[in-house]
C-alpha cells in the first residue's frame, strides 16, 4: 500500500497536456452548455464512455469541466469528437491526473498553474486551468477549471483563492469558473463568495436538495459565471462513477 502511495504521489514529468481533434468547431455558439464533474480518475473506462454518450443525447454539452481527470498527452479520450488541454498536479506510469477541459471547439488560448501550497505539506499541489475561447463575433469566453487545496488550514484556503484572483483579474467579459472548490466549512464558503460577488460572478444555485457533493451542509463543487445568462441547470445522480454527482448547466450570451 505505501509503495501504491508513493508511486502515486509523483511530481509529473509534463504539466500542460492537450489533444486537437481534426474536426473541431472554430467558435462557441451563443447557447451552450457545460457539465462539471470530479470524475475521481474513473473518466478513461468503459461504464463512463456509454454514461457521457446516453447522458449527451439527453442534454448535448459542449464543455466538459472536469476534476481528477485520467489522460495521457496528445492522445483522444474516449469521448470522442472533443478537443481538450489538461492540466496535471500527479503521474503515475503513462497517465497523468488532474484538471481537464475538453470542446467541441477550438481553444485560442490556455495556461497551466499550480497551488502555492501542497496537500498535506508534503502531498501534491493543485492544479488549474485557463483556457479561451471565441463567440462569432471575436469576442471571448475564458473557463478557469480548478480543483482547490483541501487539507490544508483556513489560512492557506484564503491564499489559494486570493491566487485564483489574481490570475483572472485582468480578464473582462464572459467567464465560468468551476470546479471542486473543497469549500468545506462555513469560513472558507463565505470567503469563496464574497471574493466572487467582488468581481461580478453568480453562483449557478443549486440548491441542499440536489444532492451536490458537500460536507458538514457545504457545497464543494460550483459553477460561477459572468457576462452570460443562466437558461437552465440540473444535477445528475444515477452514475456509480464517483463520489461528486455531474453538474450541468446551460448558458446564453
Amino acid at each position: 500500500m505505501l509503495n501504491e502511495l508513493k508511486c502515486l504521489l509523483i511530481k509529473p514529468s509534463v504539466y500542460h497536456h492537450s489533444y486537437s481533434h481534426v474536426v473541431c468547431d472554430d467558435t462557441v455558439l451563443d447557447e451552450f452548455s457545460i457539465l462539471c464533474w470530479n470524475v475521481h480518475k474513473n473518466n478513461d473506462t468503459f461504464s463512463f464512455g456509454n454514461y457521457i454518450e446516453e447522458f449527451s443525447k439527453r442534454k448535448p454539452v459542449d464543455f466538459f469541466i472536469f476534476q481528477e481527470a485520467d489522460f495521457k498527452h496528445d492522445v483522444e479520450l474516449n469521448i470522442p469528437d472533443l478537443t481538450f488541454n489538461a492540466a496535471a498536479n500527479l503521474e503515475k506510469g503513462s497517465s497523468f491526473y488532474g484538471v481537464l477541459t475538453a470542446s467541441k471547439c477550438k481553444t485560442m488560448y490556455s495556461e497551466t498553474f499550480l497551488s502555492h501550497g501542497k496537500e498535506l505539506i508534503f502531498g501534491p499541489r493543485k492544479s488549474l486551468l485557463l483556457t479561451k475561447h471565441s463567440f462569432k463575433d471575436g469576442l471571448p469566453l475564458w473557463i478557469l477549471n480548478l480543483h482547490a487545496i483541501n487539507f490544508r488550514e483556513n489560512r492557506h484556503y484564503y491564499k489559494e483563492i486570493d491566487k485564483i484572483i489574481e490570475i483572472i483579474d485582468d480578464y473582462d467579459g464572459a467567464m465560468i469558473i468551476a470546479g471542486d472548490f473543497n469549500s468545506w466549512n462555513k469560513n472558507r464558503m463565505k470567503f469563496l463568495h464574497t471574493k466572487m460577488e467582488n468581481l461580478n460572478f453568480t453562483h449557478v444555485p443549486f440548491s441542499k436538495r440536489d444532492k451536490v457533493k458537500s460536507f458538514m451542509k457545504n457545497h464543494l463543487d460550483f459553477i460561477f459565471y459572468r457576462g452570460v445568462e443562466l437558461l437552465e441547470y440540473s444535477i445528475e445522480r444515477n452514475h456509480n462513477l464517483s463520489d461528486h454527482h455531474p453538474l450541468f448547466a446551460k448558458f446564453k450570451r
